[in-house]
């Protein structure tokens, strides 16, 4: 990942709102990405790390890498009509 901060780059605030962009911070098998691979500052990784933990919670975003490949597979086999 770049070395400067994401959302000082992008000038956007980080939230649970939007878990695509909190997702980047996350590793495949779930665990949160530190500070000094991430690049973010000090503020911000606390607030992705908090956001994060409340995506969780409200099940936005998964806390494995099973449930990522099992929610994968649901939609795969939904069918829209």
């Amino acid at each position: 990942m770049a070395r400067g901060d994401y959302f000082k780059t992008h000038n956007i605030q980080p939230s649970y709102k939007d878990p695509e962009v909190l997702a980047r911070f996350i590793t495949p098998r779930g665990k949160i990405i530190p500070k000094d691979k991430s690049g973010l500052t000090a503020k911000n990784q606390r607030v992705v790390t908090q956001q994060i933990k409340y995506e969780r919670f409200l099940n936005l975003l998964p806390y494995t890498s099973y449930q990522q490949e099992h929610l994968r597979h649901l939609r795969k086999s939904q069918v829209v009509v």
